[in-house]
């Protein structure tokens, strides 16, 4: 991948250095695998280098066309398709989505084993980008419901996409929506919602409104034949090789999951980051208005609703957004939006900076035997070493 010289976009090249030295670290110390670090500035690569391996068995090493699973990075591309249709008018954010997903008329909110409470607002569109919905994930294990997930296997994508929303709207929600904050299965609903708003398979509509106009060549919801062998290999915390998590990124899924089902590149991911970054359009294809990606990238929570990660950070429509840097104790700028992936990826877009940051590797850091988690805070760390190479 090209890069332009680092002293043209502010950026010291002796402390660039910093950013490989981290990642190498990560390496000896048997942390990851491997990983991919690009930096972008002012629409230029300034930085893009490769750690380690890819399959630490047959010792194949990172390359910048690797393709990784990206799980949760899904989550704002899933938001900016639902973005898209709210701005041909298809729906309001603060409609229910029950006026478009029926299966959702009859939600319940958990009391206890034996008492199902009615709703006080319904559930809408706006919830669900938000994650205050009240739906959960089925791995936090900190309410019943979440067993129910787990027990129903609402996580494994076999079953076909309509039956799996039907199967979520049986269960009822951990709180009253619009009342807290809780990550969970919520852009999985609003996958599903692309899908019944735009008439399209869900993935269909990714790939021509998405992915082709942004030239994101390698995403998708799987690697396909020709393309396996560029599919990082998944590894656990001890970077013991890890089956697929829920389904095999080498084979088409049951359904297309909108919260964590994509694979994808550092350079595809560029492209979709660098769209956002210049409000919506890049190289001559506008996905979105301007308006539409700041209102996006504000907060919308509420104090009571309790900010996801540390103090300083809220959220947004798909994207956690910094509102406090002094809060969230690392070096990044107010308006900054990000998120990251459950194999330990990691990006954010920095408005104030001009700039982009990704993090690719294939590392799942917490397994069902250790507890406490390992205390990896691969985010934070890139960041310190990123913003202190900044000079201008």
């Amino acid at each position: 991948m090209d890069t332009t010289a680092p002293e043209k976009l502010g950026f010291s090249p002796a402390r660039l250095k910093r950013i490989g030295a981290l990642m190498q670290r990560y390496v000896d110390e048997g942390t990851l695998p491997g990983a991919l670090t690009l930096i972008a500035r002012h629409g230029r690569v300034v930085y893009c280098e490769c750690a380690g391996l890819m399959d630490i068995e047959s010792r194949q090493p990172v390359q910048t066309d690797t393709i990784f699973r990206i799980y949760s990075m899904t989550k704002p591309i899933t938001s900016v398709a639902v973005m898209m249709l709210y701005e041909e008018n298809r729906f309001r954010l603060g409609e229910p989505v029950a006026e478009y997903l029926p299966e959702f008329a009859d939600l319940k909110v958990f009391v206890d084993e034996d008492t199902r409470a009615d709703l006080e607002r319904p559930v809408t569109i706006h919830h669900l980008l938000t994650h205050t919905a009240g739906l959960t994930y089925g791995f936090i294990d900190d309410s019943p419901v979440d067993k129910m997930y787990q027990n129903a296997e609402v996580l494994r994508r076999v079953a076909p996409f309509e039956q799996v929303i039907a199967k979520l709207a049986e269960f009822p929600l951990v709180f009253q929506p619009g009342s807290l904050w809780r990550y969970s299965m919520a852009i999985d609903v609003l996958g599903y919602l692309v899908q019944v708003v735009s008439g399209m398979r869900f993935e269909d509509f990714l790939h021509e409104k998405i992915f082709q106009p942004l030239g994101m060549v390698d995403t998708a919801f799987y690697a396909p034949p020709e393309k396996a062998g560029r599919l990082a290999t998944l590894y656990g915390s001890g970077l013991w090789r890890m089956k697929d998590a829920d389904f095999d990124h080498a084979q088409p899924p049951g359904w297309p999951s909108g919260g964590g089902g994509l694979v994808s590149t550092a350079g595809d991911y560029l492209r979709f980051c660098q769209m956002m970054l210049n409000g919506g359009e890049l190289e001559g294809v506008r996905l979105l208005g301007r308006k539409t990606v700041e209102l996006m990238t504000l907060n919308h929570l509420k104090p009571e609703q309790i900010a996801p990660g540390t103090l300083g950070g809220g959220f947004g429509l798909g994207f956690g957004v910094v509102t406090d840097p002094a809060q969230m104790q690392v070096a990044c700028s107010p308006g900054e939006f990000s998120w990251g992936g459950a194999a330990s990826t990691v990006f954010w877009i920095d408005p104030v900076e001009d700039m982009i940051a990704i993090m690719m590797t294939q590392m799942m850091p917490a397994t069902e035997d250790e507890s406490p988690p390992p205390p990896y805070d691969f985010g934070g760390d890139l960041r310190a070493v990123v913003y202190q190479a900044l000079v201008d």
